[in-house]
């Protein structure tokens, strides 16, 4: 007798190997198996004739073997197999490549369930064939088929383990299910919503009857997939629910912010007058550092739109009450440009302001990690090389985490244990639409700057092919010409077998033959610290007149002399990034242009986000387009932190169901009674939920 915790190794058809492929997915156990849901749904319950066929179009078929051969040919080592069935209305001829091994499985007369596309035979335009269908052997039981007569579950593949074998192994996982398996949604909840049982609901998605509606199981709308994406759902807003609870009951730092000498070093540091957004965002940040509760708060703002100054004003508040502030960028070119920023903003104030990246030379690192370790170094500002075993702060009360989305959870809380407690302030560049923010970030409150600083001057972006290039060359020459810069971007490094211009190539063409009477520099990730930060120094001086580059310049880099941005292959960047990097112009008081070059006739996604850098130039905009096309683990860069890995829940389809699961889910945590079921509750999810509810409390 199979058990939920058995192994999966255990099964017939999978064994040492296939066990492993299934590891590297988070597959251990049969329960893990069991949660490994159907991403679609093919109808096979209809058979049709041969007679019925017509070219083109996917059949499901029941025949009888009239005869089989494999035939070797001689420029191939592998036989493909030759398969004639019939029916009382026709005969239809079969091919299977690489089916050597087929060779005397079929009899005459035997019955078989096909199902795949038939189609015209290119080598007899007369003759209709089926290539690698599907095969069934019908037994004597019928009603024991996975793949036909029924509606039939479509997996996602696992490295060689096709979404057919899949189908074989979870029936037998799904035989192990209990009567009595246990339900994780508390009781009154199904009860409130009419949802299936836990038991119910996964042997619905898996194998669901033949009168189910193929539309509701394809857009997840029976009531078996609701529930189980707002089980999914409701855990993870818990875990954040939960997170925000326990923060109200820990002991923060209520930090001094009306004192005459914090207003007099806000006003110092201060270069132009505050937008009526930066003052709000400001006013609730310091209430927050006021507050005896630590602070959480998510700061979003489009590019440019004054967040550093904002952070850095928090940064102040901080170090008038004598305390330190760390702020963490997710780039060493980022965190170099703050922390000249800061020291420039900060000139008047005579703050002690460390960077710490990876790239110091020794003797700089041991001096800095000195001063962070006295307190003498109040604002300091790196990469993760903050959050290293030998950073130790003095007295750290600000945490300030830029473009969160590129770090781990588990990155935040390294920096936030530096210190006992800090107000922790996340910061992003992407703006996020309401219903992700809050499965992202749903344990923080959030401020927003939605207006762009005075004199900022709309960005014209056009597009143009190979053919536009000399005109475009032509625009910069006319800006530098004007006494501006420029920046020329590729999307990669060195030539690959891509076909794709790379950064290094094109800048010696371009120094040599399209610019040679201009300064041309070249920046890229894999050159040193030191390197990049003195290219980037000089481009920033004014020394140098068009910069070559690779996305190694999207985020945080600021040079408000630019005004002309070429990027080339522009088809093959993210919207996001086409964004970002957009953003790096526009920042003076200038007309800019950004010039995106790609083919003449792109089509689909491409064509799609092309359009939508033309059409706008608001970032919120843009991130919706942006997470309509890529989805959200994709927008949000989880895919690789592991925060939004559900099984089925998707934030953008199902936002409805997220807006219901975390108010059941902020509501039980209120509910003084039920909080003592939770443990219970928690301690009885599958591991990987276990693991995913860990890292989100944590977060």
């Amino acid at each position: 007798m199979i058990r939920l915790g058995d192994g999966v190794q255990f099964l017939k058809g999978v064994g040492p190997a296939r066990a492993e492929t299934l590891a590297k997915r988070g597959i251990v156990t049969l329960e893990n198996l069991i949660n490994y849901l159907p991403f679609r749904y093919e109808d096979r319950t209809r058979f049709c004739s041969i007679r019925e066929i017509i070219p083109g179009q996917t059949y499901t078929l029941r025949v009888q073997v009239v005869e089989g051969q494999a035939m070797r040919y001689a420029r191939s080592r592998n036989a493909v197999y030759h398969l004639i069935v019939e029916d009382k209305t026709g005969r239809l001829h079969c091919r299977f490549f690489h089916g050597g091994f087929m060779e005397g499985r079929y009899k005459a007369g035997q019955e078989l369930i096909l199902y795949g596309k038939v189609d015209f035979d290119p080598n007899r335009p007369a003759r209709l064939e089926m290539i690698n269908p599907q095969v069934e052997a019908l037994g004597t039981d019928p009603a024991d088929s996975t793949e036909v007569g029924r509606i039939v579950p479509v997996y996602e593949a696992i490295g060689p383990i096709s979404s057919r074998t899949l189908r074989r192994i979870i029936r037998q996982a799904l035989e192990a299910l209990p009567a009595d398996f246990p339900d994780r949604l508390p009781t009154e909840i199904c009860k409130r919503y009419n949802f299936p049982g836990a038991r119910e609901a996964l042997l619905f998605v898996h194998f669901p009857p033949q009168t189910e509606s193929l539309e509701k199981l394809n857009s997840f709308r029976s009531p078996a997939h609701l529930r189980l994406i707002f089980e999914e759902f409701f855990f993870y807003e818990l875990s954040l629910a939960l997170r925000r609870k326990n923060l109200q009951h820990q002991p923060g730092i209520a930090f001094r912010v009306r004192e005459p000498a914090v207003r007099d070093a806000l006003k110092r540091i201060l270069p132009f007058k505050p937008t009526g957004a930066q003052k709000r965002v400001l006013g609730e940040i310091a209430s927050d550092l006021e507050r005896t509760t630590p602070m959480n708060r998510l700061l979003e703002g489009d590019v440019g739109s004054g967040k550093t100054i904002v952070a850095l004003e928090a940064a102040a508040i901080v170090i008038e009450n004598g305390y330190q502030a760390a702020l963490m960028a997710p780039t060493e070119i980022l965190a170099v440009q703050h922390f000249l920023s800061a020291r420039r903003i900060f000139a008047r104030s005579g703050y002690g302001i460390e960077l710490l990246i990876s790239g110091l030379k020794t003797a700089t690192k041991r001096s800095a990690l000195a001063n962070i370790r006295t307190g003498k170094a109040q604002l300091v500002i790196g990469t993760h090389a903050i959050i290293e075993e030998g950073v130790a702060f003095h007295r750290l009360g600000l945490v300030i985490v830029d473009e969160q989305h590129r770090f781990g959870v588990l990155q935040r809380k390294q920096l936030m244990d530096k210190g006992r407690m800090p107000d922790v302030l996340v910061m992003t560049a992407t703006p996020i639409p309401r219903t992700l923010a809050l499965t992202l970030f749903g344990d923080l409150d959030t401020s927003i700057i939605d207006e762009m600083p005075p004199g900022r001057t709309p960005i014209e972006t056009r597009v143009v092919d190979d053919s536009g290039l000399a005109g475009a060359w032509e625009s910069v020459r006319r800006e530098i010409a004007g006494g501006h810069q420029a920046y020329v971007v590729y999307p990669v490094i060195q030539e690959s077998k891509a076909e794709l211009k790379a950064a290094i190539t094109e800048y010696d063409r371009l120094s040599r033959d399209v610019f040679p009477k201009l300064k041309v520099g070249l920046l890229h990730g894999r050159m040193r610290s030191e390197e990049k930060e003195s290219v980037m120094g000089t481009f920033r001086a004014g020394k140098l007149d068009i910069l070559v580059s690779t996305t190694v310049i999207e985020v945080g880099v600021d040079v408000p002399n630019a005004t002309v941005m070429v990027i080339e292959h522009a088809d093959r960047f993210g919207l996001a990034q086409l964004h970002q990097l957009r953003g790096r112009i526009g920042r003076g008081g200038g007309k800019s242009v950004c010039i995106l070059v790609g083919p003449k006739n792109s089509t689909g996604e491409a064509r799609e986000r092309l359009d939508a850098m033309v059409r706008t130039s608001n970032g919120f905009e843009i991130a919706e387009v942006d997470l309509k096309l890529r989805g959200p683990g994709e927008f949000f860069g989880t895919r690789q932190h592991g925060v939004l890995g559900f099984h089925i829940a998707n934030p953008l389809r199902d936002r409805e169901l997220l807006e219901l699961a975390r108010r059941e889910a902020f509501a039980l945590v209120e509910n003084e009674e039920a909080r003592v079921k939770l443990d219970l509750l928690l301690s009885q999810l599958d591991p990987p939920w276990r693991r995913r509810y860990q890292l989100a409390q944590v977060g």
